[in-house]
């Protein structure tokens, strides 16, 4: 059975890694996978590496946005960008189409009009509150070949909306977290000291860490601003600010965190440390992981940490709140406020004891609930039920969002 993976962009982000995880566990006996995406950024080489068969198409420009001349530039991307889809889905001929992400999900499903082709949208983002949410949510219902697939119960809630409370409509979304890799992310005494060896930090150092590409909505320029303010209480902390800007807009913002570093109460006290490929080794040297998103579906990031043994601080948006439970097995705290972030730090940074219990407990539940065997099964269930049987599998619901789903 062939399945034709899109990818509206070559930039690789939290999407990609998860797409990466499928291709690497898929079943290559059972199931050809052919990879349609840009030629520019990261995933060509990557999904070279995996040994999948590439096949480019122009990058599709398209967001969410209020601006009338905007939304005209992008609705013209999008129809260049389904009519090139659909020729190459005619002279490939997919059993199945995985479009990794609501806008793929968009083009695909009118790329295949008429071709009887299922259509999964993988949902790796929250649908935003704006007008043309309505309009996508119709065009996700409109045909039974497409069946939407949430990386979290809180993504599902909001692309189901008021649209699908008719059960035939609430069945064709199914739930499968993103997995970990627990063995590549793990507690490692040896591989800690190391990395704070090469870091310039001592045992005695307190080492914070964030770690997402440069932009607004992953809150570093806050929590810069909220280290400042509590530095005084905690003179043996420094922040390491971990990724770096993907696109061309951010790099204003990483200038003003760069800005924001440089205040007297914290100068040399927060280091960049830009893009990373030792991300697993970072993680295990770090004291405390903080997630401080405005907005998240259900990020690695958390897992990562997770799997790692690393106590991690995060913000209560999206999926995140299906991985961590409050001070049980990490620390949740509401989106925007400064305050409670640095209450949250104090409290982590002054109890080594609390701290350690969160991450056993973390890492216990990351191997326990987001195994990458548990994620590839359930995947390639996904596929054969939809191949077999045209409809969305079953699933016994995982958490309190996804019980929420079923009986709403």
């Amino acid at each position: 059975m062939k399945i034709l993976f899109y990818n509206h962009t070559g930039t690789a982000s939290g999407a990609e890694r998860v797409l990466l995880m499928i291709l690497k566990e898929l079943n290559h006996q059972a199931f050809n996978p052919v990879v349609l995406c840009p030629p520019e950024g990261r995933l060509p080489e990557m999904v070279n590496e995996v040994g999948v068969r590439i096949i480019h198409i122009n990058s599709l420009k398209a967001r969410f946005t209020w601006r009338v001349d905007h939304l005209v530039r992008y609705l013209a991307s999008f129809m260049g960008v389904i009519q090139a889809a659909r020729s190459i889905i005619l002279s490939e001929a997919p059993d199945l189409v995985h479009a990794n992400s609501i806008r793929a999900g968009l083009v695909m499903s009118i790329a295949t009009a008429g071709l009887k082709v299922p259509v999964i949208w993988h949902a790796v983002d929250v649908l935003p509150r704006h007008p043309l949410s309505v309009g996508v949510r119709l065009v996700g219902y409109a045909s039974k070949r497409n069946h939407i697939l949430a990386v979290a119960g809180a993504v599902a809630t909001r692309f189901r909306g008021v649209l699908a409370r008719g059960a035939g409509w609430r069945s064709r979304i199914k739930v499968i977290y993103n997995p970990v890799n627990a063995e590549r992310f793990q507690p490692n005494s040896t591989s800690r000291r190391e990395i704070r060896r090469l870091l310039g930090i001592s045992e005695k150092t307190q080492a914070i860490g964030i770690v997402a590409h440069l932009t607004p909505h992953k809150g570093q320029l806050e929590l810069i601003q909220t280290f400042a303010d509590l530095a005084p209480g905690a003179p043996d902390a420094i922040l390491f600010v971990i990724g770096d800007a993907l696109f061309n807009s951010g790099t204003d913002y990483r200038n003003s965190l760069t800005r924001a570093a440089s205040l007297p109460a914290i100068a040399g006290r927060v280091r960049f440390l830009g893009a990373r490929n030792d991300i697993p080794n970072l993680m295990r040297g770090l004291d405390l992981l903080v997630v401080n998103s405005l907005t998240e579906a259900f990020p690695l990031t958390v897992l990562e940490g997770m799997a790692s043994g690393t106590p991690i601080i995060a913000t209560a948006v999206g999926g995140t709140p299906e991985m961590i439970r409050h001070k049980e097995n990490g620390w949740l705290i509401p989106a925007r406020d400064r305050r409670s972030l640095a209450e949250a730090l104090l409290t982590l940074l002054g109890d080594e004891p609390l701290r350690k219990n969160l991450a056993s407990k973390a890492r216990r539940d990351a191997v326990a609930r987001f195994s990458m065997e548990g994620f590839s099964a359930e995947i390639h269930s996904l596929y054969r039920g939809i191949l077999e049987s045209g409809k969305t599998p079953d699933y016994q619901p995982a958490s309190n969002f996804e019980a929420k789903l079923t009986s709403d």
